[in-house]
């Protein structure tokens, strides 16, 4: 309010609110858990929520006091609008209420796997020249068995690739590795599969153990939390267990049921 005191909206609106996201201009008083200042030094964070065991600033002090009136987590956008708005301008709008309809019918984006580098997303998306724009995508990596024709043969990668037990990734694990690691130095890449949530996702592990020195369970983790219902079958984890083992001479990750 005009007079700086924190104005909770009512109870009823709360409860069947499920996201709850505070932030004001920068939210620049929180500090970072030595987890995400790894993250951050190797350039792997690309997390804006933060939860509310931060220092307390202005929007978290405006976030405790929500806890109290809803049983969902209330998050905190580190870096406020401001980061927000530099890095996701195509997301922002003036409008306030959404009808159901609306939101279903709400523009999906590919998730950032590396904070404007690399991102992971399904075929649908990979064809839309909008998302290509807005991510500022110019290279993509095709893990369907249906071809794009978005971009030029030099900044196209495609791996036929059936989403099977027998299906084999590893074999092209390296091509796609140093694709992505050269195309990264030209700009952002977009990694897809037809839904992207197995191919897809296991080609991004791969990546991100290759050239990131990633474990097979840090890669999964980092993943998970950017895409919580990416899976790979149990033959594509089968094949990221031998690529770490080649990788670091060791298996290093425990890969039995039903830990993945």
């Amino acid at each position: 309010s005009p007079t700086g005191e924190y104005l909770v909206p009512d109870a009823e609106e709360l409860a069947c609110v499920k996201y709850c996201v505070v932030y004001d201009c920068e939210t620049s008083s929180l500090d970072l858990s030595d987890d995400e200042e790894e993250e951050k030094e190797k350039g792997t964070s690309n997390s804006f929520l933060i939860s509310l065991d931060a220092e307390e600033g202005t929007a978290v002090r405006h976030a405790r006091s929500l806890q109290h009136f809803t049983r969902h987590p209330v998050l905190v956008l580190r870096g406020g609008y401001k980061r927000f708005s530099a890095c996701y301008h195509f997301l922002r709008t003036q409008k306030i209420l959404w009808m159901p309809q609306e939101l279903d019918n709400f523009q999906l984006y590919p998730v950032e796997i590396l904070p404007a580098k690399l991102y992971m997303g399904n075929f649908k998306q990979a064809c839309d020249q909008q998302i290509q724009k807005d991510l500022k995508i110019k290279a993509q990596v095709n893990i369907s068995e249906q071809p794009a024709t978005l971009f030029a043969e030099d900044k196209y990668l495609h791996i036929s690739v059936p989403d099977s037990l027998e299906a084999n990734l590893f074999s092209s694990f390296p091509t796609i590795c140093h694709f992505i690691d050269a195309q990264l130095d030209l700009g952002a890449v977009l990694v897809f599969s037809t839904l992207g949530i197995s191919r897809s996702s296991t080609v991004t592990m791969a990546y991100l153990m290759h050239s990131h020195q990633f474990s097979l369970k840090k890669a999964w983790d980092h993943v998970l939390k950017c895409k919580e219902n990416m899976r790979p079958h149990r033959g594509f984890v089968k094949q990221l267990s031998d690529w770490e083992a080649q990788i670091y001479g060791t298996t290093i990750t425990d890969v039995s049921e039903p830990n993945y």
